[in-house]
């Protein structure tokens, strides 16, 4: 039998910095990775890395995962999670939980899919070979206070969606200022990037804002007739009204707010908007 297939580990950390046992911002994980060198690797990383992370347990399959968390006495504050194990995927070991009240971070080799779907779906990640700054980036986002795991469910779920059939979704997960938000990508009109923040204006009116850079948005909703016409604006062609040419060439949208087109992108559109006609 392969090793890890059913065993699972409780691990214990009997070193504990004096600086975190008073702060409280231990962060008890544990690692799903049927790769005995991944395992170790990643271990080893969060030991060098993110000393405030305590690995309590790891297995390496889905029947061990769920046999791991079953009995599990401390609280877990995120789960390492490979996507494909040796006896199927990590979502069935989820949906095999009573219920996810834990931060999820998936760690996974070069797959698009599985990029885009934890974008889509606002769950962190890290690629193999891990990067150390990506890494510390994704433990950084952990919660564990009252609001961890905001609709952990919800976005799981999301992911699986996606992740299992990439050629049709129709929803995306914003991590806005004040919360988990679940949009239907069609309802949205534009977005407007200021810093490292993205402002999300809906169809109905209202905007929220996401901690992600425009460039994100852009790469997520590529091929689904969204177009960046400014360094700073992203646009659902759906919803454009007006093209206005000239030297000052912008565009109106539906909600009246008027949008420049860059010098150097207005060809590039102009070939979209072609396309966008014969289509119709």
């Amino acid at each position: 039998m392969p090793q890890g297939f059913t065993n699972f580990t409780i691990s214990q950390n009997p070193f504990v910095p004096l600086a975190q046992l008073k702060t409280g911002k231990m962060i008890n994980a544990v690692i799903i990775e049927d790769e005995v060198h991944g395992l170790d690797n990643l271990k080893n990383l969060l030991s060098k890395y993110c000393p405030q992370v305590k690995v309590i347990g790891d297995a390496g399959s889905v029947e061990s995962g769920i046999e791991l968390f079953a009995s599990l006495k401390e609280k877990v504050n995120v789960a390492f999670l490979d996507i494909n194990l040796p006896d199927g995927l990590v979502f069935q070991l989820l949906n095999g939980l009573p219920k996810i009240d834990f931060e999820v971070i998936f760690v996974t080799g070069h797959e698009k899919f599985a990029i885009k779907a934890c974008n889509y779906s606002s769950i962190g990640y890290v690629m193999k070979p891990i990067d150390p700054d990506q890494l510390v980036e994704a433990v950084s986002r952990v919660k564990t206070g009252e609001q961890e795991s905001t609709k952990m469910e919800e976005r799981v779920d999301l992911f699986s969606q996606y992740y299992n059939n990439p050629n049709k979704f129709e929803k995306m997960s914003i991590a806005a200022l004040d919360g988990i938000y679940f949009i239907n990508i069609k309802d949205v009109v534009r977005l407007e990037g200021e810093d490292n923040y993205t402002h999300i204006f809906m169809k109905a009116g209202n905007r929220l804002t996401a901690s992600k850079t425009i460039k994100s948005y852009e790469e997520m909703l590529a091929g689904v007739n969204f177009y960046r016409v400014h360094k700073s604006h992203l646009v659902n062609l759906n919803y454009l009204k007006k093209f206005v040419k000239g030297d000052g060439g912008y565009i109106i949208m539906d909600d009246d707010k008027q949008i420049a087109v860059s010098r150097r992108r207005r060809a590039a559109f102009m070939e979209q908007m072609k396309k966008l006609q014969e289509e119709i």
